[in-house]
């Protein structure tokens, strides 16, 4: 397919620059996947949509203030975009069995026990980063305040660059969160910074010891902690795994033949408990449904190796099941077959972006051209601070 057939024109004022409050008073737009019926409510109904035994999964990876904004030696600003620690990734596809544990210390130098506890922020104070003004070379050094210094030590020639920090581990991480900023998308507009965003750019179960996105989840705004209740009143199950978002997710497409794109590598993990719970609901025939396109990758990446036989889902195995860390580059665009999610709820996602390829995959690319055609025509609020559908 391609890049062009992923194209659609959105009027500027449905770009949603704020958060409907309460949060759960956005629109949603129900799809039926198979039939492509369109049904419009408000959020809040989504407790109708869902029925005791559904396994809704959430990401819980909390955005950090990702913004650094400097000064070279000339005096000139300068900005620097957190996007991982260093060392680079291993293969991000790495093999996965459910009867095998995941990588250990000593093959990639990081236990998963170790990365549930502290992210991505120990050893080397080397990041991987986006960087904005001029002069942009390697060796140039930038100063911040709270005495922070990092040297940018080499161009990846892939749009990223790596920087080394005078700081590293948690002291680095301190001082990011006193003078970093919420790394807010360039289509919403700030003239200086908002404090509301703090709190806004966050769904309300980010989990403090899962920092690590440098974008939101955004489809889980939606959610406030009253709506949650009900659904675990109902009887829906409440899953949570961790995918830290960072380029892959916002990165632009930029070939025309779409196949050949290639994504960035993000952090995923998801304890034994969770993976079983959701193998036992998948082998009783229950819907599993994603709660964003970032959590529908982690789940995708986890049981791409599990084999979808009845023996896999069994009870017998469950004992067997063990914690899953590592990273993923999974691509998912129209004529990938899911492995375990039966729905998503997501928001209205940009043109040409693999968000939009990942939901055309989901429900076909002519229900989601119908969708957004309807959705604009009715005037919804598009991207991170939009609204909502629900593909089920």
């Amino acid at each position: 397919m391609r890049l062009k057939d992923f194209d659609y024109y959105l009027p500027k004022n449905l770009i949603a620059q704020k958060p409907i409050r309460p949060r759960d008073h956005s629109r949603l737009l129900l799809l039926a996947k198979k039939t492509g019926k369109i049904n419009h409510k408000h959020f809040y109904d989504i407790i109708d949509y869902l029925k005791p035994g559904d396994v809704l999964v959430l990401n819980n990876s909390k955005v950090m203030p990702a913004r650094l904004i400097g000064k070279k030696e000339t005096g000139g600003k300068f900005e620097v975009f957190l996007l991982r620690k260093n060392p680079p990734a291993p293969p991000p596809r790495q093999a996965f069995s459910p009867l095998r544990p995941s990588r250990r210390a000593g093959e990639d130098g990081q236990s998963s026990s170790k990365a549930s506890e502290t992210g991505l922020y120990q050893g080397e104070a080397i990041w991987r980063c986006l960087l904005g003004g001029k002069g942009r070379k390697e060796g140039l050094e930038i100063k911040f305040d709270q005495g922070l210094a990092g040297k940018i030590i080499k161009d990846n020639k892939d749009g990223t660059w790596e920087v080394k920090f005078n700081k590293g581990g948690k002291k680095l991480m301190k001082v990011v969160e006193k003078i970093g900023l919420t790394p807010l998308p360039p289509y919403i507009k700030r003239n200086a910074r908002c404090r509301a965003d703090n709190l806004d750019y966050q769904t309300v179960y980010a989990d403090d010891k899962k920092i690590g996105s440098v974008a939101a989840p955004t489809a889980g705004f939606h959610f406030t902690p009253a709506l949650l209740k009900k659904l675990e009143s109902r009887g829906v199950q409440l899953e949570y795994v961790t995918l830290h978002v960072g380029l892959g997710t916002f990165a632009p497409v930029k070939v025309d033949d779409i196949t050949k794109h290639k994504m960035h590598a993000e952090w995923v993990e998801a304890d034994k408990g969770t993976i079983s719970r959701i193998c036992l609901a998948k082998g009783e025939g229950r819907r599993v449904i994603a709660v964003g396109t970032t959590s529908a990758r982690t789940l995708e990446t986890i049981f791409s190796q599990i084999a979808h036989r009845k023996s896999h889902i069994a009870n017998k195995f469950q004992d067997a099941l063990s914690d899953y860390s590592g990273w993923t580059d999974i691509f998912i665009y129209p004529g990938y077959k899911f492995k375990v999610v039966s729905g998503l709820i997501t928001n209205f996602h940009l043109p040409k972006s693999t968000l939009l390829m990942l939901v055309s995959a989901l429900a076909s690319k002519k229900n989601i051209d119908t969708a957004y055609r309807e959705a604009i025509k009715k005037k919804y609020r598009f991207y991170s601070y939009g609204d909502a559908m629900f593909i089920y």
